[in-house]
């Protein structure tokens, strides 16, 4: 069973965004990272990108596929994990520590449209079954 966290929101292409002030942090689920398995390459966006809500940011890539990362949200990019650079790995030993990215919102009402944490449980169990 994947975990998922409370107080985050949740896009069906398995992005996780949690908001502090504004700011939103972007980084893929557990269960996202479970399909996966070993997380080899983290291909990010360049600081100051503009974002808008579904756009393609990057990828990640492991010994078994590479899956492009889509923006849950519009707005600037201000900042990328640089841990991810080395030890893209990290993913995989913490996903909901390991944010890709932090974008400064736009539109805070984009949020609406994304899945809580029941709804996106809900959403993972039709797709396992």
């Amino acid at each position: 069973m994947s975990k998922i966290l409370e107080g985050l929101f949740y896009s069906e292409s398995h992005e996780w965004v949690k908001v502090e002030g504004g700011v939103a942090f972007i980084g893929i689920t557990d269960y996202a990272q479970n399909s996966m398995g070993d997380i080899s390459y983290v291909d990010m966006p360049d600081v100051g990108d503009e974002l808008a809500k579904g756009d393609e940011f990057g990828a990640v890539e492991s010994v078994k596929a590479a899956s492009d990362l889509y923006s849950p949200v519009s707005g600037t990019v201000i900042e990328c994990n640089a841990v991810l650079e080395n030890s893209p790995e990290a993913i995989n030993e913490a996903p909901f520590d390991s944010w890709i990215i932090k974008v400064e919102m736009s539109d805070e009402s984009e949020l609406e449209s994304l899945m809580g944490p029941e709804d996106y449980r809900g959403f993972i169990e039709g797709q396992e079954s």
